[in-house]
């Protein structure tokens, strides 16, 4: 049976990790094999209590309390700057920083959202997790950071689009609890990426037909042949590299990845409803975040979504909603239809 809890979901696709582990060097198969097994014991462990100071809340500012585990594994280790204080010098620690709280202005600026619970949650993020560890990830609590192999895979901070991936897994564990297997799964893999590239874009202005449409690009050092984990522009040509292999991720329906692996192929199917996300929004001249991020964020506030929904069920809740917001005959709404059908889930 996969494990379907949605905490402990990491940036990383096992298959990665899994591939390097086998086709690595004698270093990389061991930061591999390590970064699998700490992964695998975080998602027994269950999902800690959320920490939580009421008194520090104050709706529209974040409240950020960054840790240095110190190459340790345990959480969430030494406190070495909150939410106020000045640089510290530590490139990790103030990466952690300002992405967290980029996301944290974006849910709260465009969403109208206060932080992960919608309720002022501190955004509690630990660096320097372990040593060569290839992955981060939010374990239902806070979020923990790999300084990566660096061969490989550079310091997992780097990267806005992983951080606010990462939170998002937060928002849905929060709003809807999507399982994390199947179709459910990888449409909750494909969530956290669309609302990681929007942060990215919302952060640096840009449009949809400037933006990359990239996650982990800032991953991947220059001896990796590729130029990120995932392209939601083109699911499957993110990289091809003799140690992690191909890029296995379809970008339609005829090749859906049907596996018992990776929860049902949650890393790997989740290409889908990320190209029809991209589709939608550059089919349409406003920012992503004001013309379809709205009509998914809808979409996952809807008190109808199942758990258990499939990409056909939030399709169709997406379309509801572009309806709702702008209107049967609107652009946006043809947009949101024409998406879907192009990537084979409607028809």
């Amino acid at each position: 049976m996969p494990d379907t809890k949605t905490s402990a979901c990491g940036i990383m696709p096992p298959h990665v990790l899994e591939r390097v582990a086998a086709q690595g060097s004698v270093r990389l198969r061991r930061c591999a094999q390590q970064t699998l097994e700490a992964d695998h014991w975080f998602r027994k462990r269950g999902v800690p209590a959320p920490q939580r100071d009421a008194a520090r809340a104050v709706a529209g500012r974040p409240d950020r309390r960054i840790h240095s585990a110190e190459h340790e594994q345990t959480l969430p280790g030494r406190l070495v700057r909150e939410e106020g204080q000045p640089e510290s010098g530590d490139v990790a620690v103030d990466e952690a920083y300002e992405w967290l709280g980029a996301t944290y202005r974006f849910y709260w600026e465009v969403c109208e959202r206060d932080s992960i619970d919608d309720r002022g949650m501190p955004l509690i993020g630990t660096v320097h997790y372990a040593r060569d560890y290839d992955n981060a990830f939010w374990d239902g609590s806070q979020m923990v950071f790999g300084d990566g192999d660096g061969e490989l895979f550079r310091r997992f901070t780097a990267a806005p689009e992983v951080i606010a991936h990462e939170l998002t897994h937060g928002v849905i564990e929060r709003d809807v609890g999507l399982i994390y297997a199947d179709q459910a799964g990888a449409l909750n893999e494909s969530l956290a990426d669309v609302f990681g590239v929007l942060v990215k874009q919302y952060h640096a202005g840009e449009s949809p037909q400037a933006a990359d449409w990239l996650i982990g690009a800032a991953l991947l050092t220059d001896r990796v042949q590729g130029q990120a984990l995932r392209s939601m522009k083109a699911p499957g040509t993110a990289y091809d590299d003799p140690v992690l292999g191909s890029d296995p991720q379809p970008g339609h329906m005829r090749d859906f990845v049907d596996t018992q692996a990776d929860n049902g192929g949650v890393h790997i199917n989740s290409g889908i409803p990320n190209r029809a996300f991209y589709l939608a929004a550059v089919a349409l001249d406003a920012p992503a975040w004001e013309s379809v991020g709205p009509v998914w964020y809808a979409a996952i506030r809807d008190a109808t979504l199942s758990r258990e929904a499939d990409f056909a069920a939030f399709a169709a809740l997406t379309l509801d909603h572009a309806e709702r917001l702008y209107g049967l005959e609107s652009r946006e709404r043809r947009a949101v239809g024409e998406a879907w059908r192009e990537v084979g889930v409607i028809s």
